[in-house]
C-alpha cells in the first residue's frame, strides 16, 4: 500500500472538471460511435518516468470506479442532464486497457485510444494523479497548511491592493479551476473550502464532487477537444468551428453558453461568431494569448453587431493569479460581466513547489489528425506539419 491510503488520489468519478460531462452527454447524443485518440504531453523540463508504476496502479484502481447513486441523483437536479445520458453513466467504467504508459523515450509518453464518449473522462483525474504522485516524491514535507498559509497571504493582498487602488469588487467573480493541476486532492479541498468560508467573491468550482459535497456551483461549458474534434466531423475544414458551435446550441439551447475562442484564435473564432450565435451564446472563454487585447476585440465585435456588451460575459481562465484577475477586472468592470477562473495557482501554490505543466489533448479523430493553433505558439500541439497547414489555411491564420 503507498502512501495514499485505501481510497487512491480519485475515489468518485465526479472528481472532475465539469465540461468534461458536458460534453460527455453532447457526444453521448450526437457522436456515440467517433473514435479518437488523446496524447499526454509534459511541458516542464522535469522527467516523470520514474513514476509510471504508480500511476500505472493509480490508472487501474480508477477503472474499478463507478458514479453512486448519490452522484447520480445529484446531477439530475441539474436542469441540463437528459435522463438517458444518466441512465447510461450509471453503468459507465473507465476502460484502463485503453491507456498506453510509455516510458522508451525521454519522458513519460500517454496514449488514450477507443470512443471519445468513453475516453473523454481519463483526462482530468489522469492529470490530477500524474500531479499529485509526482508532489508526493518531490515534496514529501509540504502539506494543505503551507498551501493555506499562500492562499490568505494572496487574499490580503488582493483586498489591499483593491482597496489602495480604489478597485470596487463587487462584481468580482472567482471559480476553483485547479483539479487537474492541483498538489494533491486534500490540498484542493481545502483551499476551496477556506475561499469558500472567507472570501464572498468565490463564487464555484469546475469540480463536480466539490459542487456536489460542497453545496458550491458547478461551472464549466466546452474544451479545446470538442472544437478539435470537428476538424473532422465536419465536410470541410474551414465550417468545422461553425458546426462545433451549432452542435452545441443543439445540445445546450438555453444554457452553458460560454464558448472558447482559442482552438484557432481569436480573429478566426470572430469571423465564425455571427450575430446569430453572438446572441444566442452568453459570453466567451479566454485561455491564450494577451487577455486585455482579447476582451477588447470581444465587446468591439458585439459592439458592432449591435449587442449591448453588457448583456455578455467574458471568462478568463489562463494562467491566472488572482494579482492578474484584479489587473484584468480592473480594465473591464462595468463595461462587460467578467469572471476568473484560476486553477494552478490556486491549487499547487505552496512554499518552493515548482508547478507541472502537463497537459492532455486530442491529437486523432476518426483515424485523422486534429490540432489546436491558439493565441499563443506555445500552446499549439499538433505531429502533423502538413495538417497544421491545412488548418492554417482554412481558417485564414498567417503563421
Amino acid at each position: 500500500m503507498n502512501h495514499f491510503g485505501h481510497t487512491g488520489i480519485i475515489d468518485s468519478l465526479l472528481d472532475t472538471d465539469a465540461y468534461k460531462l458536458h460534453m460527455q452527454q453532447a457526444i453521448f447524443h450526437q457522436y456515440p460511435n467517433v473514435e479518437a485518440v488523446a496524447e499526454f504531453h509534459c511541458r516542464s523540463d522535469e522527467d516523470l518516468r520514474p513514476y509510471s508504476q504508480e500511476i500505472q496502479e493509480h490508472i487501474e484502481r480508477l477503472a474499478g470506479l463507478s458514479f453512486t447513486q448519490e452522484e447520480i441523483e445529484y446531477l439530475s437536479t441539474l436542469s441540463f442532464f437528459k435522463a438517458d445520458y444518466l441512465e447510461f453513466l450509471q453503468s459507465f467504467q473507465l476502460d484502463s486497457k485503453q491507456v498506453h504508459i510509455d516510458t522508451s523515450g525521454d519522458q513519460l509518453a500517454i496514449t488514450i485510444k477507443g470512443k471519445w464518449l468513453d475516453i473523454i473522462l481519463w483526462e482530468v483525474p489522469l492529470l490530477a494523479i500524474i500531479c499529485e504522485v509526482r508532489c508526493q516524491h518531490c515534496y514529501p514535507d509540504s502539506t494543505a497548511d503551507d498551501a493555506l498559509a499562500s492562499l490568505k497571504l494572496k487574499l490580503a493582498n488582493f483586498y489591499q491592493r483593491a482597496n489602495d487602488e480604489g478597485i470596487n469588487i463587487d462584481a468580482f467573480s472567482l471559480v476553483d479551476f485547479g483539479t487537474r493541476r492541483r498538489f494533491s486532492r486534500h490540498v484542493q479541498h481545502e483551499v476551496v473550502d477556506y475561499l469558500k468560508e472567507h472570501m464572498p467573491e468565490f463564487k464555484g468550482t469546475s469540480n463536480y464532487h466539490l459542487a456536489r459535497t460542497r453545496g458550491l456551483t458547478p461551472v464549466g461549458t466546452q474544451a479545446h477537444e470538442w472544437f478539435q474534434a470537428h476538424q473532422q466531423l465536419a465536410g470541410e475544414l474551414a465550417d468545422s468551428q461553425q458546426l462545433a458551435l451549432n452542435r452545441w446550441l443543439q445540445e445546450y439551447p438555453d444554457t452553458l453558453g460560454i464558448a472558447l475562442t482559442d482552438c484557432i484564435n481569436m480573429d478566426a473564432f470572430l469571423r465564425d461568431f455571427d450575430l446569430r450565435l453572438s446572441e444566442r451564446f452568453i459570453g466567451l472563454r479566454h485561455d491564450s494569448g494577451d487577455p486585455i487585447a482579447w476582451g477588447e476585440k470581444a465587446i468591439a465585435h458585439y459592439q458592432s453587431l449591435g449587442i449591448d456588451p453588457k448583456t455578455k460575459s467574458l471568462v478568463f481562465s489562463d494562467s491566472l493569479t488572482l494579482d492578474k484577475a484584479l489587473t484584468i477586472y480592473k480594465h473591464f468592470a462595468h463595461r462587460i460581466n467578467i469572471s476568473f477562473g484560476i486553477g494552478t495557482q490556486l491549487t499547487c501554490d505552496l512554499p518552493g513547489v515548482k508547478t507541472l505543466n502537463v497537459v492532455l489533448k486530442l491529437t486523432e479523430c476518426e483515424g485523422r489528425p486534429v490540432a489546436k493553433i491558439s493565441d499563443e505558439p506555445g500552446k499549439s500541439i499538433c505531429r502533423d506539419e502538413d495538417y497544421l497547414s491545412q488548418l492554417r489555411q482554412a481558417f485564414k491564420v498567417v503563421s
